[in-house]
């Protein structure tokens, strides 16, 4: 037995509900065929879009009788949603919703999300089996900064976090000083929060004089933004934790679609209520574990919006090979992006993760940058901006220089293309209390 599996198995007993992270794999196959086939004459009977997708893939609801049957109905996408907007994919009358919850997006309309009291409890047992992968016990005081309301984040943690009986500081997002505060005073062990939030937080924290690697913070879990191996080092060393990471989406449940054990290689889906499949984002072929392409969610438990086939956008791949905690379910590798986070450089696809990756393995830089995106002569140009420390501005220019150059040497061998570096002073690069925006259009932000 792995030490990974020694600290799940000491926590699992805390929990009915982690059991089913390890049921057999035929328990496990036989529990999504007769969720799925529920679901599928749920979603068909009761909400028109499938009914009419059906109809024109010339499938009936009775044929899909496992997960393999998938391939033969259409995607769901998010302009699906919102075109449906607002209760056109509810599967239940409006008397029966227990709660209503929205899509985080910042563009178009947002999707409305509806939960039945059945569906919060599924979600409720959901985000338990994640805390308990991550480590957390009822003795914990867990701090959480996502935001409540419409956004998933908070209650989704909240929830979760109180059927643990865990002690719960419901402070929400924002407020920097005063999570620093409460972090001390209340003597939390455990925060989540998006990467990018902790960042800001370990700054002011810094600036405030007091040491995160001193309070009883031990366990830190991060979600809702992609992001990096390399900035897990830096949070990590930032407060002396062990950075967790969680996934999920408003479309599906919230958080807790999947999540990290103690061995860090990879999400575990909670298969027996989202089933994952991966997909060619351009032909929408199924592709076979191990290969890298758009992740796709059917829901397997929810009834006031069931979801099938659902396109998440974002980028991952299924992992192959079994995991050393133990578990049965499958896992998906860090979702380093998402399809719609591309932007193109002289012909050359780029990612923000991948900029990311690169500007962390030069030292003297901070994990604060910004991807300005502008038109020069009908090509679409880009110029990241990357905070340093308050040191180097007060050091040469001639090391300054040098820093530069070797912050564009890394970004043109991380992405095999040149694009322009700028250095500029801490904290000039706006904070975020939520989700980090790093790309932004020239014009629409003051560096």
């Amino acid at each position: 037995m792995t030490d990974a599996s020694v600290a799940v198995g000491s926590t699992v007993s805390q929990h009915p509900a982690a059991a089913d992270d390890f049921l057999p794999v035929q328990k496990l196959r036989e529990r999504q065929d007769e969720r799925l086939r529920a679901t599928v004459r749920l979603a068909c009977e009761r909400v028109d879009l499938y009914r009419q997708r059906f109809a024109v893939a010339g499938v009936r609801s009775d044929q899909i009788q496992t997960p393999e049957d998938l391939v033969r109905i259409p995607f769901v996408t998010k302009d699906d949603l919102r075109a449906a907007y607002p209760q056109g994919m509810f599967a239940v009358p409006l008397d029966q919703v227990a709660r209503l919850h929205a899509s985080s997006g910042t563009t178009g309309r947002q999707v409305l999300v509806p939960y039945t009291a059945a569906d919060l409890a599924v979600w409720t047992a959901a985000m338990i089996r994640c805390l308990v992968m991550f480590g957390v016990r009822p003795s914990d005081v867990i701090q959480n900064a996502y935001g409540y309301g419409l956004f998933t984040g908070g209650l989704g943690f909240h929830d979760g976090a109180a059927a643990l009986r865990a002690t719960v500081i419901p402070v929400s997002g924002g407020n920097t000083e005063r999570q620093i505060v409460v972090a001390r005073d209340f003597g939390s062990t455990v925060l989540c929060c998006t990467p990018s939030f902790f960042l800001h937080l370990a700054d002011r924290a810094d600036e405030m004089g007091i040491d995160l690697r001193g309070l009883r913070l031990r366990i830190g879990v991060f979600g809702a933004e992609p992001w990096s191996e390399g900035l897990r080092g830096r949070i990590e060393q930032a407060a002396a934790i062990e950075a967790f990471d969680i996934y999920g989406l408003a479309e599906i449940v919230g958080p807790g679609v999947a999540a990290e054990c103690p061995a860090h290689s990879g999400l575990h889906v909670l298969e027996d209520l989202f089933y994952p499949e991966i997909i060619d984002p351009a032909s929408g072929q199924r592709l076979p574990d191990g290969q890298v392409g758009e992740l796709v969610l059917t829901t397997l438990c929810k009834e006031a919006m069931p979801m099938l086939r659902y396109r998440t956008g974002d980028v991952t791949a299924i992992c192959t090979e079994p995991c050393p905690c133990g578990r049965t379910l499958r896992r998906i590798r860090r979702v380093s992006h998402r399809s719609d986070d591309l932007f193109i450089v002289r012909g050359v696809n780029v990612y923000p993760s991948q900029i990311e990756a690169a500007l962390l393995e030069v030292k003297e830089t901070l994990p604060h940058y910004q991807i300005v995106l502008s038109q020069r002569d009908g090509q679409e140009h880009a110029e990241v901006q990357i905070e340093v420390g308050p040191e180097m501005f007060s050091d040469r220019i001639s090391v300054l220089q040098s820093l530069q150059d070797r912050l564009t040497r890394a970004i043109r061998q991380g992405i095999g293309v040149h694009v322009d570096v700028r250095l500029v002073e801490p904290r000039s690069i706006a904070r975020s209390e939520g989700k980090a925006q790093r790309i932004v259009t020239a014009g629409t932000h003051a560096p």
